[in-house]
């Protein structure tokens, strides 16, 4: 039997143009999917060349796959198209775009993502709640319909 329990969610094309969320000098969002009970959010990330995601950790693991551009990881590894990156639970790093052309990475984030000071103090947090909420407000604003983007 074939199970027709699935959801389409148009993402294309990858270029600027479309739905991305600025949450930024440089960086923008399009979510793909909110996971039921705050578990976490799959989503397209995009950065200009040159910018850096500042130093996180993150209480879920995180799955990253780069579609197009390159960061370089704070370990110095540059992840390229086509690579895939795992990031376990409890993970602390940073990250930046480089090269000539804008980095586009699908991200699954398990859990909550803290921004840390040097000190290792939370100084911002994101859940499930607030990428939703985000989305809703961006969508509000922009005039545009909301897509059931809510796993069930």
């Amino acid at each position: 039997m074939i199970n027709e329990r699935h959801t389409v969610t148009r993402a294309n094309p990858l270029s600027a143009d479309g739905l991305w969320i600025p949450e930024g000098p440089g960086k923008w969002s399009r979510p793909l999917r909110f996971l039921k009970d705050d578990r976490g959010w799959v989503e397209l990330m995009r950065l200009a060349p040159g910018i850096k995601l500042g130093l996180h950790r993150h209480t879920g693991e995180v799955h990253a796959f780069n579609l197009e551009g390159q960061r370089r990881l704070c370990t110095g590894e540059t992840v390229e198209p086509g690579d895939y990156v795992h990031e376990s639970t409890g993970n602390v790093d940073w990250w930046e775009a480089v090269g000539d052309e804008p980095l586009v990475v699908m991200v699954v984030v398990m859990g909550t993502v803290e921004y840390l000071g040097h000190d290792g103090e939370v100084k911002r947090r994101i859940t499930t709640a607030d990428r939703l909420a985000d989305y809703q407000r961006y969508c509000s604003e922009a005039g545009i319909e909301p897509q059931d983007l809510l796993e069930r």
